[in-house]
């Protein structure tokens, strides 16, 4: 109790003072104005006087319990009167703000990402002999049909050397024949009819790698699709080559060594990645059996969607990225799509059904977590704690809060729970 007694000793003195100094004052005006009062303030104030601060400190040792009993009860009562009525209501008036009605919707899971343009067949077209162009029958930039003749290659040697072995090989199949009439007529021997038939058989296979060779002198288109820039010209000698650098950005191989590459346009393939945290997301819309829906955007601008759908989800996840690779098929019937642009991917994963949505605006960080003000019956702000399930373009889908609730978008910065609200403008689902 000494620092107790020591603060209260310092008080009293400090009381006493201001005391003293008051009363002189007032009774100097007391005297000119009201004589009779001021007799009577002098009696009390001469009373007063005889108060000292021994007098006050023994008797507040004496009841000290009691005047601890007293302030306890003051400061409870304090605090119920706060209680009910909160500050809120006694100063400022209500706070001025914006509400929004919460409904239920169907919400669509959407996945962003960006990706390439990539073909979805794509050939270097080389030579598989050493040899000299000798027609060109491509155009730069032509559509072609699989099958169709690009270029022909010098082929007056392989044709004369086909032609000769195709020669011998008829030469040797009558000579198997004729041998096996005169076998039937016991003139040769069956040893002497095996051996014709091995020749016709042996110049035979060497007329058709001689037709294969020959076939090597013209080159066919093996898909459909747009050639590229033709890299040779008649009288440019072309040799064998099978050097293909393979790339994983725009283009499934390079054009460098070929003589033209042919690039399948429509449909065509968009590649993009998705985080690893989104993979089972995916695979459950996978596992439905529907394929999942893309849009595509490609450039600065989005002035035109493509839709398509998404074709594979690769098997393995790149842990260098923690992400895995998908490729769509989108259509490309007017040919504006290219391999190697870049692209921008919305991808709807699945459907939320009757899910609660709100202005993301209205969700506040607090050391609670992320809480959300509504309004109530009587116009008083209550302050709810929210789950986010989902954000995309300012609307979040939350639980914790009811359909028809009225949420605080704008304004909430001022707010405290219980505090009293004045609407200012409703906003409406429509106006979202």
């Amino acid at each position: 109790m000494s620092k107790i007694e020591t603060l209260a000793n310092e008080l009293l003195s400090k009381l006493l003072t201001l005391k003293n100094w008051g009363l002189a004052k007032l009774c100097t005006l007391w005297k000119k104005y009201s004589p009779q009062l001021c007799a009577l303030w002098e009696k009390c104030l001469t009373e007063l006087k005889q108060l000292n601060p021994a007098k006050t400190k023994a008797f507040t040792l004496k009841y000290k319990w009691r005047i601890l009993a007293v302030i306890i009860a003051l400061y409870a009562i304090s605090k119920t009167y706060d209680h009910f009525f909160p500050a809120s209501d006694k100063v400022g008036g209500p706070i001025t703000v914006t509400t929004y009605v919460v409904e239920k919707k169907d919400v669509p899971l959407i996945l962003e990402a960006t990706g390439t343009i990539v073909s979805n067949n794509i050939v270097d077209i080389r030579p598989m002999i050493t040899n000299t162009v000798s027609k060109i029958l491509v155009k730069d930039g032509q559509e072609v049909k699989a099958g169709d003749l690009l270029f022909i290659l010098d082929d007056r040697n392989d044709k004369a050397n086909y032609e000769r072995l195709k020669a011998l090989g008829d030469d040797a199949q009558s000579q198997y024949l004729r041998a096996k009439e005169l076998v039937a007529k016991n003139f040769i021997s069956k040893a002497g009819l095996e051996t014709s038939y091995a020749n016709a058989k042996s110049a035979i296979a060497a007329a058709k790698a001689a037709e294969a060779q020959l076939s090597f002198d013209y080159i066919r288109s093996p898909i459909d699709g747009r050639a590229g820039i033709v890299n040779v010209f008649p009288g440019s000698l072309v040799q064998a080559s099978n050097v293909v650098s393979t790339a994983t950005s725009s283009t499934a191989t390079s054009s460098v060594g070929a003589m033209v590459t042919i690039t399948q346009l429509n449909p065509i393939n968009v590649q993009f990645v998705i985080p690893e945290k989104d993979i089972p997301t995916l695979l459950d819309n996978q596992l439905d059996g529907d394929p999942i829906a893309v849009q595509v955007t490609v450039g600065d601008t989005a002035q035109k969607t493509y839709d398509g759908k998404v074709t594979v989800i690769d098997n393995q996840v790149d842990p260098s990225i923690a992400a895995v690779r998908v490729k769509a098929q989108i259509p490309n019937d007017t040919m504006t799509l290219l391999p190697g642009q870049f692209a921008r991917v919305s991808l709807i994963a699945k459907t939320l059904k009757d899910a609660i949505t709100v202005p993301s605006q209205a969700v506040i960080m607090s050391p609670r977590g992320k809480v959300i003000y509504i309004v109530d019956k009587d116009d008083k702000a209550v302050s709810k704690t929210v789950k986010v399930l989902y954000d995309y373009q300012g609307q979040s889908v939350v639980e914790g809060i009811d359909a028809g609730d009225r949420v605080v978008v704008e304004g909430k910065q001022n707010l405290r729970p219980g505090g009293k609200i004045r609407e200012a403008k409703p906003i409406t689902p429509a106006q979202n």
